[in-house]
């Protein structure tokens, strides 16, 4: 039986993903329920959305503060 990928640190973010574990709240409530290979899957997933959360965004723009007078 797989162990459960929980950190302890349970905080869903907008879409409902842990963002301790990476998990969706569907596969965290569902973990116990299900099979090997849905486990397999699930933790697949939660390593795929955790990394991306961890990637800097391709569509963050640096904002510089301003100093001085406004122009």
């Amino acid at each position: 039986m797989e162990k459960a990928p929980c950190q302890r640190n349970c905080c869903l973010d907008q879409d409902d993903i842990c963002l301790g574990c990476g998990r969706s709240l569907t596969e965290i409530t569902g973990w116990h329920q299900a099979d090997s290979a849905q486990k397999q899957q699930i933790l697949e997933l939660a390593r795929q959305r955790l990394a991306a959360k961890k990637r800097p965004s391709e569509f963050v723009i640096p904002v510089q503060a301003s100093r001085g007078k406004p122009s």
